[in-house]
């Protein structure tokens, strides 16, 4: 992979992977995918576990897994094709690498929303992409330097921080131990029971006042029923 990536030369490479949902990927969404790939001049680092597409073209090599993070801090790497989860994203904004997000489901389109917004990525339907739609993305965040300055402006404020998160999380594991344990900053979850924690003693009471109320009008409406029930019986006797 590190060859392959060496190999780019000066257009250089660009990563792609969707995460789990490789697997679901159907064969005709593949070959639309590898036909836009195939087009453009980089080299391109696909994870995928299915079926070899036909019209994979000789630029794009296909990997079950991918050293992502490593990957998007390579200096070649020119774009990232992502479905938008949460880390992903993280790992493009702290390298500064633009994105084509094909969101699928829970927190990706919004996370490729915000993407958007902030001119670091183009967002696609991954249902009805075709080759032209992802080839013209692609050119798109790659050619056009605003959305490699937006990327790197994020990165920017993504690495400004008064101690590297290395340092922190030493200086926090270092207070811990100082304070034995540092019980002052254990939450007050670990005191309570299992059926206090799940609030199982609220649920519990709730449910009963429900069931009372509902038990409450049960025996008002038959009630109500009655009555009228005996006095339209009395009226047709009269």
């Amino acid at each position: 992979m590190e060859e392959f990536a060496q190999s780019a030369g000066e257009n250089g490479i660009v990563v792609f992977s969707l995460g789990s949902m490789v697997t679901n990927m159907t064969e005709e969404r593949a070959n639309v995918i590898a036909a836009a790939l195939a087009q453009v001049p980089q080299k391109v680092i696909w994870r995928y576990d299915g079926k070899k597409p036909d019209t994979l073209g000789p630029n794009t090599r296909l990997y079950k897994w991918i050293p992502q993070n490593d990957l998007l801090g390579h200096p070649k790497t020119k774009a990232f094709i992502t479905h938008g989860g949460t880390n992903g994203i993280y790992e493009a904004i702290y390298h500064g690498i633009p994105m084509v997000g094909l969101p699928m489901f829970a927190d990706q389109p919004d996370n490729i929303a915000h993407m958007k917004t902030k001119g670091a990525a183009v967002r696609l339907d991954f249902n009805t992409i075709s080759s032209t739609d992802l080839l013209n993305a692609l050119k798109t965040v790659i050619n056009d330097p605003s959305y490699k300055e937006n990327a790197m402006k994020l990165s920017r404020i993504h690495h400004d921080q008064p101690v590297k998160p290395l340092d922190r999380a030493v200086f926090w594991i270092e207070f811990v131990m100082r304070h034995k344990g540092a019980k002052h900053l254990r939450p007050a979850s670990h005191d309570l029971s299992w059926f206090q924690y799940h609030s199982l003693d609220v649920i519990g009471f709730l449910l009963a006042c429900v069931a009372t109320a509902t038990f409450v009008i049960t025996k008002c409406v038959l009630f109500c029923c009655r009555k009228l029930f005996k006095t339209g019986k009395k009226n047709k006797r009269e």
